[in-house]
């Protein structure tokens, strides 16, 4: 045994403590496994992702980006596991506690479709990796492949859209640049159309307790009212009311 000195230092700076805790986590054997579930109900799910949900001890769904058509029971009654909900405020807010499962255990975040069919799946991929938790993707099918069902060719499609709900004092038309660069270059435009599922409204927010709206989801005429409205708006002929548009739905 020789004593080594006692070595005093200051506090570690923040890329030291980023390292100290990658070390923590790489030495516990957990898993965070993303899972896409397909289109339509609970048996859309690959063989694969259902047996890595039999190995989780913790599943989440995430439920504000998209829905399937069966709920939450449907899911519990095919995995054998409780299924938890993860809504927006969740995957925003309270995801390290997932993240934290994950080091030493198994757990299962659920993505309606492919994993990788948000900003905020990737991000989470990534704050993941980052912290030094394990992650396995396993893939599924998502309405960026399903949409060649309308006869279209995928690749003719250039850059994928979202369509958000216009609010009296809210009306982005950033979509409407690649709208139009998509069709002076011949190419399709997939228009993604929003959905509101469990958010709180604004005038709650304003008063510092939250009160969440009904469950809305955008319908294609709606889709086009909004965006004929900016067309009307910015004059600049990316599209037109007679423009030949494909409404996509499950059915």
């Amino acid at each position: 045994w020789v004593s080594a000195p006692l070595h005093f230092e200051a506090q570690p700076s923040k890329s030291e403590r980023h390292r100290r805790l990658r070390f923590v986590i790489y030495t516990k054997g957990g898993m965070l496994y993303m899972i896409g579930l397909g289109l339509g109900n609970e048996r859309d799910i690959t063989l694969r992702g259902l047996d890595a949900i039999k190995q989780c001890d913790h599943v989440y769904l995430e439920h504000y980006t998209s829905i399937l058509e069966v709920d939450v029971a449907a899911l519990e009654k095919l995995y054998g596991k409780k299924v938890t909900i993860a809504d927006r405020e969740f995957v925003e807010e309270k995801v390290d506690g997932m993240l934290a499962q994950a080091a030493d255990q198994n757990a299962a975040f659920l993505v309606v479709g492919d994993v990788f069919g948000a900003t905020t799946h990737s991000d989470l991929f990534v704050r993941a990796r980052e912290l030094g938790v394990r992650v396995q993707v396993i893939h599924n099918a998502s309405i960026m492949n399903a949409a060649g069902c309308c006869g279209l060719q995928l690749y003719r499609f250039g850059e994928t859209v979202s369509l958000v709900f216009f609010t009296e004092t809210w009306r982005p038309d950033s979509f409407y640049e690649k709208v139009r660069w998509n069709r002076e270059r011949g190419l399709h435009t997939l228009c993604l159309l929003d959905i509101k599922v469990r958010e709180p409204s604004l005038e709650s927010l304003a008063r510092g307790k939250k009160v969440y709206e009904p469950a809305r989801y955008m319908s294609v005429a709606q889709a086009a009212q909004q965006l004929i409205e900016v067309e009307e708006k910015r004059k600049e002929g990316a599209y037109s009311a007679d423009t030949l548009c494909v409404g996509l739905a499950r059915c």
